[in-house]
C-alpha cells in the first residue's frame, strides 16, 4: 500500500519549469513562484513544496520563513551549505548531486589543461597579434591531489585518468573505496608537498571551511597550480592570494569568498590566474537534467517515497 504523501504543493521558480512538470505532477499540485514575487495561481499558506531558483542561497530566507507548512526544499545546485540553518530539521532537502557533475568536471580538467599549457597566456598574445613560442609544464606525469570524492570528484577523476597523471585523493576520513586509497584531511600537508595540481571540489561545511588554508597552500612546490571548482571558503582566501600575487603558486578559480571577485581585488591583475564567474555546471546539459531529477522527485513524492538526494530527512523515511 502507498504511503501517504508528505508533500501536496510544490512550487517550481521559473515557467519553463512548470510547463515541462506539469504532465508529470500526478497528484502532487504545482505552482510559480520565484521567490522574489508573490506565488501565482496560490497562496502561501498552500505551499509545503520549494524548488529553489538556480542561484539560491542565504538570500532565499526571507520567503521561506514565510511558508508555514514547509515540509521539503529541493536545490537546483550540488551545494546547499547555509539552508539547513534556514528551514531548520524538521524540514526535508534535497540537493541535485548529480546534475552538475559532467559540466563541473569539464571545467576543472578544462582549468587545469588552459593553465598548464598556457592557453590563457595564448589568449591575450593573440590579441596582441604576438607569436610567443614557451614551454610550459603540461599534464602527463604531474602529481594531481583531488580533494573531495563525492560525485564530481569521481567524473574529475575518471577525465583525469587519460591524461596519464599521478593520482592522490583526500575525502572526509581515510579509507579505501573502488578507486583505490583516500586519504584523510590529516594527509593534507604532507600530500601537498608531494602535488603540481590541486584540484578542490569538497562541499563547503563547517569540517571544509578554509580546509585549504596557508600550511596546505605553503606546503605547495613553487609553480604548482591550485584549481577551486567547490565554493571559494573551502580556500583561506588571504593566503591563496598571497601566494599568487607573490608568484609562487599559480591559480585557476571558478569560486572565490567573497564573490563576486571585487574589481579592485589583486588576483584579477596577477600573472598565472585564470578567472571564470562560477559557472561550473552551467551548461546546456543542465536543464535535461535538473528536469528529469525533478520528475523523479515528483514520482516519489505522489507514492509517499524519499526524494533522491536528501541531505535533511526531515519528515521523509531515512534512506
Amino acid at each position: 500500500m502507498a504511503r501517504e504523501r508528505i508533500v501536496q504543493t510544490l512550487t517550481v521558480p521559473t515557467p519553463e519549469l512548470l510547463e515541462a512538470l506539469s504532465p508529470h505532477a500526478g497528484q502532487v499540485r504545482l505552482g510559480l513562484w520565484d521567490l522574489k514575487s508573490a506565488p501565482v495561481g496560490l497562496s502561501l499558506g498552500e505551499i509545503d513544496g520549494v524548488v529553489l531558483p538556480y542561484a539560491n542561497g542565504a538570500d532565499c530566507a526571507p520567503a521561506l520563513s514565510r511558508i508555514d507548512a514547509l515540509k521539503f526544499v529541493q536545490t537546483q545546485s550540488t551545494g546547499y551549505e547555509g539552508l539547513p540553518e534556514i528551514i531548520g530539521p524538521a524540514v526535508g532537502l534535497a540537493s541535485a548531486a548529480g546534475v552538475h557533475a559532467a559540466a563541473t568536471a569539464e571545467l576543472a580538467v578544462g582549468l587545469v589543461l588552459a593553465s598548464q599549457r598556457g592557453i590563457a597566456h595564448a589568449v591575450r598574445d593573440q590579441g596582441q597579434a604576438a607569436w610567443n613560442h614557451r614551454r610550459y609544464p603540461g599534464l602527463a606525469d604531474k602529481r594531481v591531489l583531488l580533494i573531495g570524492v563525492g560525485g564530481i570528484g569521481r567524473e574529475i577523476a575518471r577525465r583525469l585518468d587519460p591524461f596519464e597523471v599521478e593520482l592522490a585523493r583526500v575525502g572526509s576520513r581515510a579509507r579505501n573505496d573502488d578507486d583505490g586509497t583516500v586519504h584523510g584531511p590529516d594527509d593534507l600537508v604532507a600530500l601537498a608537498e608531494q602535488t603540481d595540481v590541486l584540484i578542490i571540489i569538497t562541499p563547503l561545511t563547517e569540517a571544509t571551511r578554509k580546509l585549504i588554508g596557508a600550511e596546505v597552500l605553503g606546503a605547495l612546490p613553487d609553480g604548482a597550480l591550485v584549481v577551486n571548482v567547490a565554493r571559494g571558503g573551502v580556500v583561506d582566501s588571504e593566503a591563496l592570494t598571497r601566494e599568487v600575487v607573490a608568484g609562487r603558486l599559480r591559480a585557476a578559480l571558478d569560486v572565490f569568498d567573497p564573490e563576486p571577485l571585487p574589481a579592485d581585488h589583486p588576483l584579477w591583475g596577477a600573472d598565472g590566474v585564470i578567472i571564470t564567474p562560477h559557472t561550473g555546471g552551467n551548461t546546456e546539459a543542465f536543464d535535461p537534467r535538473i528536469r528529469a531529477l525533478l520528475r523523479r522527485q515528483l514520482e516519489a513524492l505522489n507514492n509517499g517515497r524519499s526524494p533522491e538526494n536528501l541531505v535533511q530527512s526531515g519528515p521523509f523515511p531515512a534512506v
